[in-house]
């Protein structure tokens, strides 16, 4: 888990761009098989899906960098506490 992270941290862009394109493509193959629309239809629900998913992941990602951030600082603060 952690080298997935570390490559995740490293490849930003591009983790998002594989993201996308696996939500585009997932929706697209599910809306082909669930649903009589026409391609253009299709191609558009398929991008709306993968924009939603993108904002979820970058949303969770902000978060998680937050508080990531904020317990580093917590024991940081408690480190130079406990050494007076």
């Amino acid at each position: 888990m952690e080298t997935f992270q570390s490559w995740v941290s490293e490849h930003k862009l591009t983790s998002i761009g594989a993201l996308w394109t696996t939500a585009v493509g997932g929706s697209l193959a599910y809306t082909r098989s669930r649903t009589p629309l026409k391609p253009s239809l299709r191609l558009i629900h398929a991008r709306m899906h993968a924009q939603a998913l993108t904002l979820a992941v970058l949303s969770s990602a902000a978060i998680y960098h937050y508080y990531e951030k904020k317990g580093n600082n917590n024991a940081a603060a408690a480190a130079a506490a406990s050494s007076k």
